[in-house]
């Protein structure tokens, strides 16, 4: 199969996080048609997670791309850049506040940027309930979406943007994530001047981290007076469960938390047992650094699914600079296999040289330095 031009091609993004939708929005600012298709039953469906913080020199260039920078101002929270590094007392260590004005990665909800991103989009782009089992079909195309609904699609080029554990990838690469070793338990925390106020004044506007060498802590504030903690541990993936407990076994899990953190300062532990609600289990994996895979000319990776590395600030600016990146290549190519190649010329050894530098970065949010 001959590879078409873009604006002939069937395209269609497998995932509606920032990455496929920024995507699609370049896409189709540039007339290219494109469809994103999500397993969430809707926007709604399920919450989102914390706060982002979008870079000048790469998510922000991404969403001036998608003609959203003055939108995600409007909505993005500068006051967020504020850094507090805290020792297991509450004693603080360092402390960073943005200049006035500065607005080099001011912070956004992620449920907020998702928000701005699909409004942005053609009605009907996204086509929710579709969550994709497998990518079938010869390398040279057309490809075969197979969905978990039943359905299927014929495509042109398949993006996968589906996140750490892609049902994209495995048309391209073998590659699995691995378990760092390092593990977070995220705790929320709402109306944090009225009913967290310790809380909310250890944390600020923005983040805070303490460590002791075993174990940490990391709060983030949200909007609409929302912390979330994560609680980082070294311990195996499946600890929760061969404990003989579940997420939801709030208070045996307070037990537990409490004498691991039993020589924390009573008003850290606070944020590590007054949560409002139950603990969310968050074990995190990682591609091989790097992870690279041989050109497919119907089929690409961006975001997690292409470079999963640890949360430590990078994510999601990757996925938005890839979108950027691949949506601009398809819309100055000729063919879709020109673009892809442009794209992954570019994007390959970038998320190479950053995964080498964040490998085994996990356990710096454990060292007490």
């Amino acid at each position: 199969m001959t590879s078409p031009h873009p604006r002939q091609a069937r395209i269609h993004v497998i995932g509606a996080g920032p990455g496929g939708l920024a995507c699609a929005r370049i896409l189709q600012r540039h007339g290219i048609s494109v469809t994103v298709h999500e397993r969430d039953t809707g926007p709604d469906a399920r919450d989102q997670g914390g706060t982002l913080d979008l870079r000048a020199d790469n998510g922000q260039v991404a969403l001036r791309e998608a003609g959203l920078l003055d939108e995600f101002f409007a909505l993005a929270r500068p006051e967020g850049q504020e850094m507090r590094r805290l020792d297991p007392s509450g004693a603080l260590l360092s402390h960073q506040l943005p200049a006035p004005g500065a607005l080099f990665k001011p912070e956004i909800d992620r449920g907020r940027l998702r928000g701005l991103l699909l409004g942005s989009l053609r009605p009907g782009t996204v086509r929710w309930g579709q969550g994709l089992d497998r990518v079938g079909g010869p390398a040279r195309g057309p490809r075969v979406l197979h969905f978990t609904d039943g359905t299927t699609a014929e495509a042109d080029l398949v993006i996968g943007a589906d996140g750490a554990f892609s049902r994209v990838r495995p048309a391209v690469s073998p590659a699995v994530p691995a378990y760092s070793g390092v593990s977070f338990l995220e705790a929320w925390f709402t109306d944090v001047e009225a009913r967290h106020p310790g809380i909310a004044d250890l944390v600020g506007q923005g983040g805070a981290h303490a460590a002791d060498g075993e174990r940490g802590l990391f709060a983030q504030r949200n909007g609409g007076g929302h912390i979330r903690v994560y609680l980082v541990q070294r311990v195996p993936a499946d600890w929760i469960t061969a404990s003989g407990l579940t997420a939801e076994d709030t208070g045996a899990l307070r037990a537990r938390l409490r004498k691991s953190y039993a020589h924390w300062s009573p008003r850290m532990r606070r944020m590590i047992t007054d949560n409002d609600g139950p603990y969310v289990d968050r074990p995190i994996f990682a591609l091989p650094a790097p992870h690279t895979w041989a050109h497919d000319p119907t089929v690409t990776l961006l975001g997690d699914a292409a470079h999963l590395m640890p949360p430590l600030g990078v994510g999601v600016n990757l996925a938005l600079l890839d979108a950027s990146d691949l949506a601009l290549a398809l819309a100055g190519a000729a063919t879709v296999d020109d673009a892809l190649h442009a794209y992954e010329r570019t994007m390959l050894p970038r998320s190479a040289r950053t995964a080498r530098a964040l490998e085994g970065a996990a356990e710096h949010l454990l060292a007490a330095d």
